[in-house]
């Protein structure tokens, strides 16, 4: 099992800037990657951004591209994500996702393992 918990959330203005993190436990020994995801009320679960565990090799949206950055602290076991150039759209609850083995298709959220419970990003314009 792995137990993963976002923080970081919150109200912002347009244009403005937040640091999400997702504080990971259990058996992250067997972690190939992590990523985060958002959900708008009404709308499907998107990719954001992920990141390999050990090599670092980042990807991104093409919304947000440029704007956010993803990293991790492997001593830590925990996983950020910088959000600058904020804007209404970028307005959702936002959960970071567990991976465990290589595959392709990783901007899907149905190959991740485990899920953290979300934190509500809201920018206003």
């Amino acid at each position: 099992q792995v137990q993963l918990v976002e923080s970081g959330g919150g109200l912002v203005q347009a244009g403005g800037s937040l640091k999400l993190s997702c504080a990971a436990s259990g058996r992250t020994f067997t972690r190939y990657s992590m990523g985060w995801f958002r959900q708008a009320p009404g709308n499907k679960r998107e990719f954001v951004a992920s990141i390999t565990w050990i090599g670092g090799s980042t990807s991104y949206a093409d919304s947000v591209k440029g704007r956010f950055t993803i990293s991790r602290d492997r001593a830590s076991n925990t996983l950020y994500l910088q959000m600058n150039g904020l804007n209404p759209e970028d307005t959702a609850a936002y959960y970071c996702a567990h991976r465990s083995d290589f595959v392709s298709d990783f901007r899907r959220p149905g190959v991740y393992d485990y899920w953290g419970q979300g934190t509500q990003v809201t920018v206003s314009s």
